[in-house]
């Protein structure tokens, strides 16, 4: 078999892309002028700032008043959810199958008097509008649930968690990392009051991420300073990554359907070949992310299996590549009931519009081959 290099590990961290570089390149050199300047130089770079916010408001169907600039997911995740700190207590309704960047600041919330109900999942990865409307009480002060799963890939049912929270009156945030530009998201159809975006799912580079807070949601600020992004975030604005981002989103928004359409395609027919090998898939069938293929291979151990692969140029994860290299088995199987040994021989390939059937082909052989040795050395 003929080697080859396959990145399937875009969950983790997707390419930069040419246009998204293009984009951004000139202002590094050539456009360098600080966006609060008032000289032309400021003035240009302003207006370069203001389009990327608009476009992005395009494409979640808000005001671009309502959407300021991180670093990333991490911090949009931990802005909006610590913004309820202002209210002393309460109750919060999230997840146990949230990104870290959610149940850490719910964990520090909890230390501060706020008291937090994690929910469970099915072992697909769901969870209901119904188990939230079971889990709210008289001062239920927020929820937070993610749109799609980072790990299995699982769609949640956002719109009618939303329109559940606005009947409550209740901020509702989700974190919409993995699912900007693959999912379609109307913010305002979907009652959601924030929503964290990153950069590096979409194609553009780390360290550049933003936050949608609908106007009236309540939000108080945690970094304080110069008083940029209207008091909101402050901190000098990087604005490189602002202009990659808003490429990057306009990018992923542009015949999105077709985009998917076609990296779906690719996922089943990967899903298919592993199934074909032994693997189980985790998540469901339905109501999946269209690049996200999940797989247990039970009795073998994910590092051993990674390392494989990348012998033979194929680039994947255990996981999370949030959680790879602790040892310990992810929460988010954990929390779907799966087994220790399941869990400990699972593998996540996520794939993106750049992948080719030619690549997907090559996943499965590669894998037939390191299971086939595997299965050897445990005759020996």
């Amino acid at each position: 078999m003929e080697k080859r290099f396959v990145y399937a590990d875009n969950g983790a961290s997707a390419p930069v892309s040419d246009r998204v570089l293009n984009a951004m390149l000139p202002f590094f050199k050539e456009q360098y002028g600080n966006p609060s300047a008032v000289h032309s130089q400021g003035r240009e770079v302003r207006r370069a700032v203001e389009n990327s916010r608009k476009v992005i408001a395009e494409c979640l169907n808000c005001l671009p008043s309502e959407v300021i600039f991180t670093s990333g997911g991490t911090e949009s995740d931990n802005t909006a959810i610590l913004s309820v700190l202002k209210l002393g207590r309460g109750h919060i309704i999230t997840t146990a199958v949230e990104h870290k960047a959610v149940l850490e600041p719910c964990r520090e919330l909890e230390r501060c008097g706020f008291r937090v109900t994690y929910l469970k999942p099915d072992s697909s990865g769901m969870i209901s509008a119904e188990q939230v409307r079971n889990a709210f009480e008289d001062d239920t002060v927020m929820v937070s649930i993610m749109t799609a799963n980072n790990e299995v890939g699982t769609l949640l049912p956002i719109k009618d968690i939303g329109r559940l929270c606005r009947e409550k009156g209740v901020i509702f945030h989700t974190d919409a990392v993995q699912a900007v530009g693959k999912v379609k998201i109307d913010v305002k159809e979907m009652c959601i009051d924030m929503l964290s975006v990153s950069g590096h799912k979409i194609n553009a580079p780390k360290g550049i991420g933003a936050l949608y807070i609908r106007d009236g949601a309540g939000f108080s600020p945690h970094i304080y300073g110069g008083g940029q992004e209207k008091g909101r975030r402050s901190g000098t604005e990087n604005v490189p990554g602002i202009v990659a981002l808003g490429e990057a989103v306009k990018a992923a928004c542009e015949d999105m359907e077709k985009k998917c359409g076609y990296v779906s395609g690719l996922r089943d027919k990967l899903i298919a070949g592993l199934e074909g090998l032994g693997g189980r898939l985790n998540g469901g069938r339905e109501n999946r992310l269209c690049g996200n293929a999940s797989v247990s291979f039970e009795g073998y151990e994910s590092e051993t299996l990674l390392l494989m692969l990348d012998m033979r140029g194929v680039c994947a994860s255990g996981g999370s590549a949030c959680s790879s290299g602790t040892g310990k088995i992810s929460h988010v199987l954990e929390a779907l009931g799966m087994s220790e040994e399941r869990a400990r021989g699972t593998l996540r390939f996520t794939l993106a519009e750049e992948n080719t059937w030619k690549d997907v082909d090559y996943i499965i052989s590669s894998m037939e081959d390191c299971l086939t040795r595997l299965k050897r050395l445990k005759e020996v």
